[in-house]
């Protein structure tokens, strides 16, 4: 491939990967995505595997899934079916190279053998406590364990005795030989194998009481697949001489080319998966898959599409450059492919009743009304119209603000795709509450407005005879800061108690009455709203996905009119 085959969406991983085949390094490139199955998915593991899939599709080569599965206390079966759902719902497709890191404890075990052998990792009898103790600070240099100069004999028969069981939790480690001065304190023999017994691993059962660390796993699970370029987050950066170490002193097939890139930190969430599970586990939020939620699960339950968050993923870009994206280009995203894919419908989330007086008692009429105004292909819908219907209680003022063009005594508006209508009387009960509207209509003024008619406003509404109730559930941010945390205070201290708003009495149009879980439509001037899991026969439940403007701030300031 000639550097001029780079593709035009390019970056600088892609540039080096273009250069490694037009040098010849490598003839056909080999990505993975390798999670750990400790927790469900979220948006940053989303640029991963955009990124990872994607340079397998476009130069093109392979990617494999591999779950780095080394810790068995906190992984399970869930999180693995969980994460391959995911990733196919986004596009997806590994073929038949689905791997797990237990499918090699067998030849990582070996390889551990051949570093014992060659004088390279030891049987060590500290304490975790005593291990951090000697290791040092990143001014101290670390300490020489007692077990450093143990013979290679004994550390063959400790070792096998280990993985034989014989040994409880926590009172020897296998540790790698390198350097305990290393300004890099990964270098300072870094434990390679520890002892776990008592737990299942959901691959292996219960064959296994002998772990390997996800450090000494993941480049040599690289090395045995034929990873070409192993491509991590900044984080991991520090770990590389590691695992250039590991790859460098045992028998494996292969050298991967480990590339680090920025990781995804994004506006009033976490992607910490250790304060996802914290907000899981502690009820903050109704599960992995909670609509506030930035994991995938909950992105998608809340309506996101994958379209979209591919759309995002290859905005953003893949940099080296730590920054903090805008909750608002995600938003972004998905109006965009929103507004050009989801049916149009109306919903009146806070129902007052519109009684027309002068349309008749016992009439009724089917109007149409276009599924998407841009789109003729997605067809028409009727509406079926009465002499009561429901409209919004915020599309009507007694004492209007300056510039409200909605519906006021005396005043007309439209019915969208139906006909202008005057408030004539309001009607309250004891305390003062509206409860009722009673308008006139003018029959004149249905579709083309033949009458001339011009009014300013025009408002939703649906038939009171016909309209399905819904429950609707207005999520907002889950945290009221960009960043959680990042002060002197707890995360937790900084959630939203206004991220999830509950409408229990909305009214929708009776052509959603058939919805689907999953299904996405545009509520007139409300939003973007998914069918909700939780709907059942008679009841439907709506999330918003997102609303119709732009920036949040504005949305929470301006007033409706």
């Amino acid at each position: 491939m000639s550097k001029q085959a780079v593709p035009a969406r390019t970056n600088f991983i892609r540039q080096i990967i273009a250069e490694d085949l037009a040098t010849g390094r490598h003839a056909r490139i080999a990505t993975r995505f390798p999670p750990e199955p400790n927790g469900y998915l979220h948006i940053g593991h989303a640029k991963s595997i955009v990124l990872n899939f994607g340079l397998a599709e476009d130069f093109p080569g392979t990617c494999n899934l591999r779950f780095d599965d080394t810790n068995p206390h906190k992984e399970n079966r869930e999180f693995v079916d969980a994460i391959q759902q995911d990733v196919r719902w986004l596009g997806y497709d590994w073929g038949d190279r689905l791997y797990f890191a237990s499918d090699y404890f067998e030849q990582l075990y070996g390889f551990a053998v051949e570093l014992i052998e060659k004088g390279l990792a030891y049987v060590c009898d500290l304490t975790a406590d005593q291990i951090r103790e000697y290791r040092g600070t990143l001014t101290v240099p670390g300490r020489d364990s007692p077990s450093r100069d143990r013979p290679v004999a004994e550390n063959l028969d400790l070792f096998r005795r280990m993985r034989a069981g014989e040994f409880p939790d926590g009172t020897r480690t296998l540790r790698a030989r390198i350097d305990m001065a290393s300004p890099n304190i990964n270098l300072r023999d870094p434990v390679l194998y520890r002892i776990r017994h008592g737990v299942i691993h959901h691959q292996t059962g219960r064959e296994w009481c002998l772990y390997p660390t996800y450090d000494y796993t993941h480049p040599l699970s690289d090395a045995l697949e034929g990873i070409t370029h192993s491509l991590c987050t900044l984080e991991f950066e520090d770990h590389r001489p590691l695992y250039d170490w590991c790859v460098a002193n045992v028998s494996v097939p292969s050298r991967p080319r480990q590339i680090e890139f920025s990781r995804l930190n994004l506006e009033y969430t976490v992607m910490s998966k250790r304060r996802l599970t914290l907000l899981v586990d502690e009820g903050h939020v109704a599960g992995w898959d909670d609509p506030r939620l930035p994991t995938i699960a909950g992105l998608r339950r809340r309506g996101y599409t994958p379209a979209a968050i591919r759309t995002f993923c290859e905005r953003i870009g893949v940099t080296r450059a730590d920054n903090l994206v805008e909750m608002a280009m995600l938003e972004s995203a998905i109006r965009e492919d929103l507004d050009a894919t989801a049916p149009r419908r109306m919903a009146v989330l806070r129902p007052v009743k519109v009684v027309i007086e002068n349309y008749p008692a016992d009439g009724s009429e089917m109007l149409t009304a276009p599924n998407h105004p841009k789109e003729a292909s997605m067809g028409q819908r009727t509406v079926p119209f009465g002499r009561e219907l429901y409209i919004d209680r915020e599309d009507f003022a007694e004492d209007p603000p300056k510039g409200f063009k909605r519906l006021v005594p005396g005043g007309e508006v439209r019915l969208r795709q139906a006909y202008v209508i005057r408030c004539d009387q309001v009607i309250k009960d004891a305390s003062g509450q509206v409860v009722e509207l009673h308008a006139s209509y003018d029959p004149a003024t249905l579709g083309a407005n033949p009458a001339g008619r011009k009014v300013k406003g025009v408002i939703q509404w649906v038939p009171a005879a016909t309209a399905v109730p819904a429950e609707v559930r207005l999520y907002d941010r889950l945290f009221r800061v960009p960043e959680p945390g990042s002060g002197e205070t707890d995360f937790r201290d900084d959630l939203n108690p206004a991220s999830l708003v509950r409408v229990l009495d909305a009214l929708v149009e009776p052509a959603l009455a058939d919805a689907q879980p999953g299904q996405g439509f545009q509520f007139e001037r409300e939003g973007y709203f998914v069918v909700d899991q939780d709907s059942r026969a008679g009841r439907l439940c709506f999330n918003r996905t997102v609303g119709l403007r732009d920036s949040w701030g504005k949305a929470q300031s301006e007033p409706r009119g």
